[in-house]
């Protein structure tokens, strides 16, 4: 298996074929469970023999939401009674937030809450280094400068400490991303950004319904992005929305992502966006997709947390695997993704490429998961982007890779990352025990697995 492969891409085709103190379950221990039987590499048989949860999960809900929409001949928000309306209300007191609006992706999101805060050249916004893509392109979009921030490897967040020297007079914009769909570190980066005067953007395209002392996320920075891709734990194939509690920023989100014009008008009324804006629209048929499917969201958030739960109390025992770290704000995580660390050492030497491949034999998917952004050719040639070097000029741009080198993350990403994926933790306990059981026999077999 291409270890590299898209996260997206992955949870598809794998379709087809501690944590807070009130979630407590049984021990397991899996040395009175694991036998002799060798690794499915060996011959042996499976760990994980049945497929993980299929995604998405529709039903009937779906299919009637599709075709009432359908029928309805009103397929844009524009119309009257508009169900992107509906869903908008729904979203926003299932967030607790004063406000939210529907937009045709995650990266969508992010781009109107930038273009409402009129974020140009010049200008700087910090963000992780640890993150998907679309974080960054966002930034670049409005030809701002990306200042990548070294990851904290035991949780995968930005490293907060390395904030606060990241900024400099021309930052304008604090960007965290909850990777994975568990929080980063907000008490320390909410303040920081208060006292240097920046706002906050969280960047929550993983992470529906998780948790910071009990609020919602998005709900503490100026505002919260969230996609509704096909992987994502709320899914509607496409699309995003933004929650905000501020009803000035929500009404130019709005303005900029209607063509710069007025609240939910069907006339050219003039908007309050400057004089920028885009078609960032979410259709009539995604808004009741995403109903139907909000139907389940509560109820899977509470099965990926309480599976995560008894999944970390298993490898906790496992000498070599450290699941990533909840800091202590986290009451809940949405576990978008399952992210743990490998140390070799704990494994007889196993590389992390073998013990992978180790891994999905037993019919255990996984993958390393992000890289190493501020390094990829993508990310780098921006330094020679004509239209970068006309306003930042060639000294800023040389500069500018300088300050992006993350070391902490090279070693996280080169040497220790394991991801699995939101759909496996919808299963049984005795799923999370299957995985633990695999995770303990290839330990147990490493040396014989390394000359595999």
């Amino acid at each position: 298996m291409d270890q590299n492969i898209d996260r997206r891409e992955f949870i598809q085709s794998a379709s087809l074929a501690t944590l807070g103190a009130a979630v407590s379950f049984p021990t397991f221990s899996i040395g009175k469970t694991a036998d002799d039987s060798k690794p499915a590499l060996l011959g042996g048989s499976k760990a994980h023999p049945g497929p993980f949860a299929a995604w998405p999960i529709a039903d009937n809900t779906e299919k009637t939401a599709i075709l009432q929409t359908l029928d309805s001949k009103n397929w844009g928000r524009l119309g009257g009674n508009s169900v992107v309306d509906k869903f908008e209300q729904e979203y926003s007191k299932l967030f607790g937030a004063k406000h939210a609006l529907g937009v045709s992706s995650g990266t969508s999101a992010l781009q109107t809450m930038l273009g409402a805060l009129d974020i140009g050249p010049g200008d700087e916004v910090i963000i992780p280094v640890y993150t998907f893509i679309a974080t960054y392109n966002v930034v670049t979009l409005n030809y701002a400068l990306p200042i990548l921030v070294d990851t904290d490897p035991e949780s995968f967040q930005i490293d907060p400490s390395k904030i606060t020297p990241a900024i400099t007079k021309q930052t304008k914009l604090i960007m965290p991303v909850h990777i994975g769909g568990s929080p980063a570190d907000l008490d320390t980066i909410i303040p920081m950004a208060e006292k240097a005067g920046i706002p906050v953007i969280e960047d929550a395209c993983q992470a529906h319904l998780a948790e910071w002392k009990g609020k919602k996320v998005g709900n503490l920075g100026l505002g919260g992005a969230f996609s509704f891709q096909a992987t994502k734990n709320l899914n509607s194939g496409e699309g995003g929305a933004i929650i905000t509690n501020n009803e000035k920023f929500a009404q130019t989100c709005y303005d900029f992502h209607n063509q710069g014009q007025g609240e939910k008008s069907t006339g050219f009324l003039p908007g309050s966006s400057g004089t920028r804006g885009t078609n960032l629209r979410l259709t009539e048929f995604q808004g009741n997709l995403l109903r139907a499917q909000m139907s389940r969201v509560v109820e899977q958030t509470e099965t990926r947390w309480k599976n995560a739960a008894y999944l970390t109390s298993l490898l906790n025992e496992i000498k070599g695997i450290t699941p990533a770290k909840l800091y202590k704000g986290v009451t809940k995580s949405a576990f978008h993704l399952y992210m743990f660390r490998y140390n070799k050492e704990g494994f007889a030497g196993l590389s992390r490429e073998k013990f992978l491949k180790a891994l999905d034999a037993e019919g255990v998917p996984c993958a390393v998961g992000y890289g190493q952004m501020n390094k990829n050719s993508y990310v780098t040639g921006l330094a020679s982007n004509r239209h970068y070097l006309k306003v930042y000029g060639e000294k800023t741009m040389k500069d500018w890779l300088e300050r992006n080198q993350c070391p902490q993350n090279d070693y996280l990403t080169n040497n220790e990352s394991v991801w699995f994926f939101q759909n496996m933790l919808l299963g049984t306990k005795k799923d999370m025990e299957q995985i633990a059981y695999a995770i303990k026999r290839i330990q147990k077999y490493a040396p014989q697995l390394a000359k595999a």
